[in-house]
């Protein structure tokens, strides 16, 4: 990351980098980068489980302070080891629009920027759910292209007409016929994934060029962070070799619409 020329990286899936803070400090100030954000998994709908909710925001929020970081990416999921999603009542969405406000309360006091991560298999997933959320509470979002797109919500209309409520972006391109399959459940994440769900930027379906042009137009001031979802199912690549290579390719797209590392 630091030599394809990028400030900062988020924090990636539990292992990928150290969660003991010194050694995660250490581990980035080596490779002269900073850490912008972590996706954080929250149990947000079920009232039985607000308090051991909130103790994991508050000691999310303290971890990420402590490392510098600059947003708690909020991921309504569905329970601790993501089970199947399905129709929640009022009663749970109100209670996650409160948990919400709770979580904004612990991130303001750790001088962090909250945004909600709607995400394939979370609770906010598909537009209705992305409508609802709007609607509920005053939230963020990460404006994801990749997951707005597979839950159905147009992301250059939601840049468009949501730039207020736009706090970072992650910019992911979208092969949408394998994500036709992946809604109608013939794939799973994993294997839509590995059928090149998630191609490199400028190779996918998605307008995002549009989508940057229309930000900037409005004047948004923050992060665009580009994430390249992987999974490899053979040996690991050589250095210099693998995933890099998309994201090599997504450099190549964005330097041509103008926007630099």
């Amino acid at each position: 990351m630091s030599e394809l020329g990028f400030p900062s990286t988020e924090l990636g899936s539990a292992g990928w980098l150290p969660e003991d803070v010194a050694e995660l400090r250490t581990i980035l100030s080596r490779h002269n980068l900073d850490l912008l954000a972590s996706f954080i998994p929250l149990v947000m709908h079920d009232s039985q489980q607000a308090d051991t909710m909130l103790a994991e925001a508050e000691a999310a929020a303290d971890m990420l302070q402590a490392a510098g970081a600059r947003y708690f990416n909020t991921a309504p999921v569905t329970s601790a080891d993501w089970e199947p999603r399905r129709n929640y009542t009022d009663a749970e969405w109100n209670h996650l629009f409160a948990m919400m406000n709770r979580v904004e309360e612990i991130c303001e006091a750790h001088d962090l920027h909250q945004v909600v991560h709607e995400h394939v298999g979370c609770v906010v997933e598909t537009a209705d759910d992305v409508s609802r959320l709007l609607d509920g509470c005053a939230v963020d979002f990460v404006l994801d292209t990749g997951h707005l797109a597979i839950g159905g919500v147009d992301p250059l209309e939601f840049a468009n007409k949501h730039i207020d409520r736009t706090g970072l972006v992650h910019l992911k391109d979208v092969t949408l016929s394998v994500a036709e399959k992946l809604n109608a459940g013939d794939v799973t994440l994993m294997e839509a994934v590995q059928a090149g769900l998630f191609p490199s930027l400028g190779k996918g379906d998605l307008p995002l060029g549009d989508v940057i042009k229309s930000l900037e137009s409005q004047s948004y001031s923050g992060w665009y962070v580009v994430e390249q979802d992987c999974a490899i199912t053979g040996d690991m690549p050589e250095l210099g070799d693998g995933p890099v290579r998309d994201v090599e390719d997504s450099i190549v797209y964005l330097q041509g619409l103008g926007v630099e590392p």
